[in-house]
């Protein structure tokens, strides 16, 4: 009788071990998507606080697109009033669409590109958007890394239990997959 309550103690250790390990697991995932994120809202916040100011300092030599700077701006102050990280992922899709509008108008008048101002503009902008992207990749990364180990048997009971559901991978909004044209 003794070694069967043994065993039992023991099958009831090693639940408890492993119960233990898979919460501290499932937590360190959800961190860490948690900071990645941070991570992508940190490059979205250098693109609103350095693009503007590029912006500005082009804008006397592109006045004919005063639409595209206001459709930045506009987008910029949806994004900080957003609430979620998919409202904030649409508007920042909006700016995207608006800087791959400029990006188009100053490749298609050679003469904007000898200035400085537009040059060191467009390194920004490439630079600030290869940023994002790579963070944005990252995040998705982290949240499949995330997402499998909620759904894997025998995890997904614990996580089920616990409240641990499946994160939304950052996607681009309809519409994304088309180049902008613009008509001048």
């Amino acid at each position: 009788m003794k070694k069967g309550v043994l065993i039992i103690i023991g099958i009831i250790a090693v639940l408890v071990i492993w119960g233990f390990s898979s919460y501290n697991s499932l937590i360190s995932l959800n961190e860490t998507v948690d900071a990645q994120w941070a991570k992508v809202e940190t490059q979205y916040q250098r693109r609103f606080d350095l693009i503007p100011n590029l912006v500005n300092s082009v804008k006397g030599i592109l006045t004919q697109e005063q639409k595209i700077f206001g459709d930045i701006a506009e987008a910029r102050t949806r994004y900080s009033s957003a609430g979620s990280a998919n409202e904030k992922a649409s508007a920042a899709s909006q700016v995207e669409s608006a800087f791959a509008r400029l990006l188009v108008i100053m490749e298609n008048y050679p003469q904007l590109q000898s200035s400085g101002n537009v040059r060191d503009l467009m390194t920004q902008l490439e630079g600030t958007e290869n940023r994002i992207s790579v963070e944005r990749t990252r995040f998705n990364d982290m949240v499949r890394d995330y997402n499998v180990s909620v759904k894997r048997f025998p995890k997904n009971i614990l996580a089920m239990l616990l409240g641990f559901g499946e994160r939304a991978y950052f996607e681009s909004v309809n519409g994304a997959e088309t180049a902008p044209t613009v008509q001048l």
